[in-house]
């Protein structure tokens, strides 16, 4: 495993921390997404066309997203460039001091020395756009897949754009402004501003609920911070786990995880939610938390830990000292297969990813597929889990139904989210597959 230090630049992450915390979440109006070019004007034409799943990759470092089958081959079909624009928008953010300065920030604090330019992407339905997150540019984008130009673009509060969700109905996409401390609900066909509601410091993870009546959301607080000493734990900013009301905003509930565990007899876990996965009725919320080897289980509709679940720490992980954690990610990425079955979990400073079964809470091989893994999603059929391992730039797929590895496949410079979208079957029958 290799171990990316935190950049000795404390003076820095404190400056970020404090710089963030001085510009909270705006109540302004809506803002309006600038559209690029005649939205009408796609080519090749209008016809609504057929339509295939596909995996998509979002490639951090690289600005790519490559696409492959959705399966046990994790065959390669296509690379997407995510950032067309980018000569553009390096002129606007070099000849602004403010946005220069995040943009360097971003890529010494949380990129690990490199610029973030793919965080999360969703397709619209008809398959024609992909939307994405781009956190060093601090927008939102989509992209015609047909000219693999921008239709639209909007720019999230402050100065990084992260995590996103998108409407069971496919309408809307929620996007985590993680500087700004609010999450903006966009149109996902023109990418304006239909709605917003606040969060902690540094919003995180949106998951719609199946109805699309909610949003759970969760806040991370300062992870790019080297203050990871539970003493030091109230540092790291306002973290809360949200429900929120998907049709006014208003946010119904926020919970302490942090206080939860305390009260329930688990001290010192920090109160950071990560990726969450939910049982298929939506009562228990599996997640994970900063700097745990494990993952916990809860019961939205009795509030209470139901259950503390620690996975195998590998020899070198448990000599890593809290501050060499990745982003403070112990494990980082878990799923659940649509049966609600069993869960799929990336133990991410431990170098593996396991099955986990859900009655039992037993895990199962320790799949060493590469370095830092670092998301989960199952397949819509719930036979495999699809893993990215960002430090070794592969994909792999685990058979729920064995534990094992059954595909890997090599993939752009750092893969963290995957998720499951449509194209055109024209537009696919045209793409050259990537080289390795």
């Amino acid at each position: 495993m290799t171990v990316r230090r935190k950049l000795p630049g404390m003076i820095a992450a404190l400056g970020l921390a404090a710089a963030t915390a001085a510009s909270p979440a705006s109540t302004a109006s809506p803002q309006h997404a600038a559209p690029v070019g005649d939205e009408r004007d796609r080519s090749p034409g209008d016809s609504p066309g057929e339509v295939a799943e596909v995996l998509f990759v979002g490639n951090n470092w690289d600005g790519t997203a490559d696409v492959l089958t959705p399966d046990g081959d994790l065959e390669p079909l296509a690379r997407v460039d995510i950032v067309p624009d980018l000569d553009e928008r390096l002129r606007e953010i070099y000849t602004d001091p403010e946005r220069l300065g995040y943009y360097l920030g971003i890529r010494a604090l949380v990129g690990e020395g490199n610029d973030q330019y793919v965080d999360d992407m969703y397709t619209t339905e008809d398959g024609r756009t992909l939307v994405v997150s781009r956190p060093s540019l601090a927008d939102v984008v989509g992209i015609d897949l047909a000219s693999g130009q921008l239709v639209w673009r909007f720019e999230v509060d402050g100065h990084r754009s992260d995590h996103m969700a998108v409407s069971p109905d496919g309408e809307h996409v929620a996007v985590s402004a993680s500087t700004g401390n609010v999450v903006h609900i966009l149109d996902i066909e023109t990418g304006e501003e239909v709605g917003r509601f606040p969060s902690g410091d540094s919003p995180h993870e949106n998951v719609y609920s199946a109805d699309g009546e909610k949003i759970f959301h969760a806040s991370i607080g300062h992870v790019y911070t080297p203050l990871d000493r539970p003493a030091l734990d109230t540092t790291k900013g306002e973290r809360h786990f949200q429900i929120v009301d998907a049709d006014s905003y208003e946010v119904l509930e926020r919970i302490d995880m942090g206080a939860e565990l305390d009260e329930a007899g688990y001290p010192d876990y920090s109160s950071a939610v990560r990726p969450m996965t939910f049982s298929p009725d939506e009562r228990y919320v599996y997640f994970q938390v900063s700097f745990f080897h494990g993952f916990i289980e809860y019961d939205l509709a009795e509030d209470r830990v139901v259950s503390v679940v620690n996975l195998p720490q590998s020899e070198e992980a448990e000599e890593t000292e809290r501050e060499q954690y990745l982003l403070d990610s112990a494990h980082h990425g878990i799923a659940m297969n649509p049966q609600g079955t069993d869960l799929c979990v990336a133990g991410t400073m431990s170098d593996y990813a396991t099955i986990v079964s859900r009655d039992r809470l037993r895990h199962g091989e320790l799949v060493e597929g590469g370095e830092k893994p670092y998301w989960a999603t199952s397949s819509s059929d719930g036979e495999h889990c699809f893993v990215s391992w960002s430090g070794s730039d592969r994909v792999s797929a685990l058979s729920y139904d064995t534990g094992e590895e059954v595909a890997s496949t090599r993939v752009g410079d750092h893969p963290q989210r995957m998720r499951l979208g449509h194209v055109r079957t024209d537009w696919l029958a045209e793409q050259d597959p990537p080289r390795s």
